[in-house]
C-alpha cells in the first residue's frame, strides 16, 4: 500500500506500519554538507600577519585588491573579506566579525600622498586604483584643513608617479614602499618626478586628531554566520605578531626590502588589534566622510550622524558623484 493513500488522522499515534514505512525515508536522506565561507584578504605585505596560518587551519583564502574585495562582499561573491574601513558606513549590509584589523598609531609608511603643489593649491589628485579608506582618507585631510576639493581621477594597477600630471598623487600598498615610496616630509625627488612635499597619511591622521587611524577591517555579509571563523581570525593575527621575524625574513626581498626593514615596518609602523580607542577613531572618520558626503550618516558603530559641516567657499561633491576608486 503507498503511503499516500494512508488517511492518518493527526490527534492519532503513529501506527507501528506507518513508523516502518517513514523511517527508512529519514535514515536515507544525506546530510547537506555546510558550504565552506569564501573569504577574501588583501594582497600587499600588511596583511601577511593577519593570514598567517588561517590555511593550516583549512581556510581558503582569496587574495586581491582593496577595492575589489570590497565590490565582491557586495556581490556576494565572497562571505568574508578583510575591506577598507570606508566601505563599513556606505552599505549597511556588513557586519565586522573580528578584533583583528590594520590600523597605525603613527607614521604607516605604505600610505603616501605625493604633492607637487602646495596642500592649499591642490587641484587635482589622483588616487590609487585600489584605495578606498585612504583616497577617502586624503580627500577629509585637504577637505578640512585647507579647504580643497580636488578633482579626482584614478591611478590605474601598474601606473606610477610618472603616469599622471595631477597635483597631488596617492599610492598605497606595497607600492608606496621600497626605494620609489619617496621619503617623508618636505621636498623629496624620486622615480616620477619631485614633489614639495610626501605626506604619510597614517601619521597626518594621528597628529591631527590624537587617535589611531583603521585601514581595514575583517567583514562578513549580512546572513553569514562566521562566529567560528572570527575566533581563526583571532589566532592567525596572534599568531602572525609572534612570528614577525620569520615573516619579515621571507618578505623582504620580494619587496625591495632589507629584512630589518621588513620587520620594522610590520612590528613598528602597523598594528592589528581593533579596540575601543580603534573604534573611537572610525567614529571620528566616520563623521568627517558624511561632512563631506563620503559616507552614510549613520554606520554600523553606532552613534548620532554628525552636524552638518559649515558652508565652506568650494562645495563639496555629492556622495553619489564619486568615482568608485575613492
Amino acid at each position: 500500500m503507498r503511503l499516500s493513500r494512508w488517511r492518518v488522522n493527526r490527534h492519532d499515534p503513529p501506527t507501528a506500519a506507518l513508523v516502518s514505512m517513514i523511517r527508512p525515508a529519514l535514515q536515507t536522506v544525506p546530510a547537506t554538507p555546510a558550504r565552506p565561507l569564501r573569504v577574501g584578504a588583501v594582497q600587499y605585505l600588511n596583511t601577511r600577519p593577519l593570514v598567517h596560518g588561517l590555511a593550516a587551519a583549512g581556510v581558503r583564502l582569496e587574495f586581491d585588491l582593496p577595492s575589489r574585495l570590497a565590490d565582491r562582499l557586495a556581490a556576494g561573491t565572497l562571505d568574508v573579506a578583510l575591506i577598507p574601513s570606508i566601505e563599513m558606513f556606505r552599505a549597511p549590509s556588513k557586519t565586522i566579525i573580528s578584533d583583528a584589523c590594520i590600523a597605525c598609531r603613527g607614521p604607516v609608511m605604505s600610505v603616501k600622498l605625493f604633492l607637487r603643489t602646495q596642500p592649499g593649491r591642490v587641484a587635482t589628485l589622483a588616487v590609487d586604483e585600489g584605495s578606498r579608506t585612504s583616497a577617502t582618507l586624503a580627500r577629509i585631510l585637504l577637505a578640512e584643513r585647507y579647504g580643497v576639493f580636488p578633482a579626482i581621477e584614478t591611478l590605474p594597477i601598474g601606473a606610477g608617479l610618472g603616469d599622471t600630471t595631477a597635483d597631488a598623487v596617492l599610492l598605497i600598498g606595497d607600492r608606496a614602499l621600497g626605494p620609489n615610496g619617496g621619503a617623508i616630509g618636505a621636498a623629496s625627488t624620486c622615480k616620477g618626478g619631485s614633489f614639495q612635499l610626501v605626506w604619510d597619511l597614517g601619521d597626518e591622521w594621528v597628529r591631527w586628531t590624537g587617535l589611531p587611524f583603521v585601514f581595514a577591517v575583517w567583514a562578513a555579509r549580512d546572513g553569514i554566520d562566521a562566529r567560528d571563523l572570527a575566533g581563526r581570525l583571532s589566532a592567525a593575527r596572534d599568531a602572525g605578531r609572534a612570528h614577525l621575524a620569520s615573516i619579515a625574513a621571507v618578505e623582504a626581498a620580494p619587496h625591495g626590502l632589507t629584512v630589518p626593514q621588513c620587520l620594522s615596518y610590520l612590528r613598528d609602523s602597523l598594528h592589528y588589534d581593533l579596540g575601543p580607542t580603534e573604534r573611537q577613531a572610525l567614529d571620528l572618520f566616520r563623521d568627517h566622510a558624511v561632512r563631506l558626503s563620503l559616507a552614510l550618516p549613520e554606520s554600523v558603530t553606532g552613534g548620532a550622524a554628525p552636524s552638518p559641516r559649515p558652508e565652506s567657499r568650494l562645495a563639496a561633491p555629492r556622495f553619489d558623484s564619486f568615482p568608485t576608486a575613492s
